[in-house]
């Protein structure tokens, strides 16, 4: 019997890879009125709950569908985690969940970012980082990782605290 558990970072991080990679700005021509950008053109949209994906992830594959739910269920996780893709430059970021999650209003409501499906960096290090973390890995073990694994050749990190 196949244990499908062992395939799945693979196939998630292949699939977000080739999308996340586009550049692409995707809007429904009828949910623009939904839409804000913010200075780095990056698209935010407002739901009312983490239950609640925005409809900018309408058109992209299930895996980062699931992988936008993740984030914002693991958000003490993803805030301790740095972004190593350039985002703390260009778009302000802190950490890793900045690049899913744009704001998080005390009533519940979220108000999401599409940064991250423009960007493989982003989408690699929150599924790796969730995976440990699902494994019983800990935040501090996991970022010793992630800042282990992008230290060369990627864009300085995000001001995330240390841990």
């Amino acid at each position: 019997m196949v244990n499908y558990k062992k395939f799945f970072p693979i196939t998630l991080l292949s699939a977000l890879l080739i999308v996340g990679c586009s550049n692409s700005l995707q809007e429904s021509g009828n949910n623009k009125k939904e839409h804000q950008q913010t200075e780095s053109r990056d698209i935010v949209e407002e739901t009312k709950s983490v239950e609640v994906l925005p409809s900018f992830l309408n058109d992209k594959p299930k895996e980062m569908k699931n992988l936008y739910a993740s984030v914002a269920k693991n958000r003490e996780l993803l805030e301790n985690i740095p972004c190593y893709c350039g985002c703390g430059k260009s778009s302000g970021h802190k950490n890793n969940y900045d690049c899913f999650v744009y704001k998080n209003h005390k009533d519940g409501a979220i108000v999401w970012d599409d940064h991250a499906t423009k960007c493989g960096v982003c989408l690699e290090i929150a599924a790796t980082s969730i995976q440990d973390y699902k494994a019983g890995k800990s935040i501090k073990e996991i970022r010793k990782k992630i800042d282990e694994a992008y230290k060369n050749g990627y864009a300085e990190p995000t001001p995330t605290p240390n841990l």
